[in-house]
């Protein structure tokens, strides 16, 4: 299923005097033509400018954080929720120790030229169960992290990898469901992040079945090989599934 928020953020732009959609690399008329059929999938209006934010990458944030809290809490009532966005790891019960850490580090500059502090990740959105009673522990504990880019560059995958695989070194305890959630149209970028060595466990897409009738539609033999291995591999997911996901693991 679509997200519930995607006609929100997805629609046409004015760039340059002609109206482009908001997800396309205006400089490649696959991503022109993948992103347009899916608008269209969509029911946007092709002949107007959409009435979304200029810069939808934050409200794709917030809204993903929201909804997820709304639907967790529906999903898995028997657990409290605490699903926000912006905050470090540190705060969680798996990444505790990063505090007494930081503080070393912060308070010796010999430590931070060899270690750094790169450790101190502030994912987009984290999703949290709270301790209840007799819990081993009061610190909530990390359930599952949402990196959002509303697009996929080299960079932005570089990003998301490194921020992951920190995560996965610096825990104590079970690992979160650590997931990318992007509008990105072209099926070959998805799969520069869907695919990989470990880091993360699964790609969400905003606009999943609209995109993946465009790419049928008109997606060239590149794109639709890219499509078919990261959906065929579980790698590439609509974003209804996500909940579910988090709900259930």
């Amino acid at each position: 299923m679509t997200a519930p928020f995607a006609t929100q953020l997805l629609g046409w732009k004015e760039t340059r005097g002609r109206l482009v959609p908001n997800t396309a690399d205006t400089s490649s008329a696959t991503s022109m033509g993948l992103a347009a059929a899916t608008l269209d999938n969509l029911g946007v209006n092709r002949h107007v400018a959409s009435n979304v934010p200029a810069d939808p990458g934050g409200h794709l944030e917030t809204m993903c954080g929201q909804d997820l809290g709304v639907a967790l809490l529906d999903r898995a009532p028997e657990r409290e929720w605490d699903v926000r966005c912006g905050v470090l790891i540190s705060n969680f019960a798996q990444y505790a120790h990063l505090n007494e850490l930081d503080r070393l580090v912060v308070a010796q500059p010999e430590l931070r030229v060899t270690i750094g502090r790169d450790y101190l990740i502030r994912p987009d959105v984290t999703v949290a169960i709270l301790p209840t009673p007799g819990d081993f522990g009061q610190d909530p504990f990390l359930h599952g992290v949402v990196s959002c880019k509303w697009t996929i560059r080299s960079d932005r995958v570089q990003n998301i990898r490194h921020e992951f695989g920190q995560m996965i070194r610096h825990r104590r305890g079970r690992q979160p469901h650590l997931v990318t959630l992007t509008a990105e149209p072209l099926p070959t970028r998805l799969a520069s992040i869907a695919r990989g060595t470990g880091e993360v466990d699964a790609t969400y897409h905003i606009a999943f079945e609209a995109l993946a009738q465009a790419v049928a539609e008109v997606g060239n033999p590149e794109q639709r090989s890219a499509w078919d291995e990261c959906v065929g591999q579980g790698r590439l997911r609509p974003y209804s599934d996500l909940a579910e996901t988090l709900a259930r693991w």
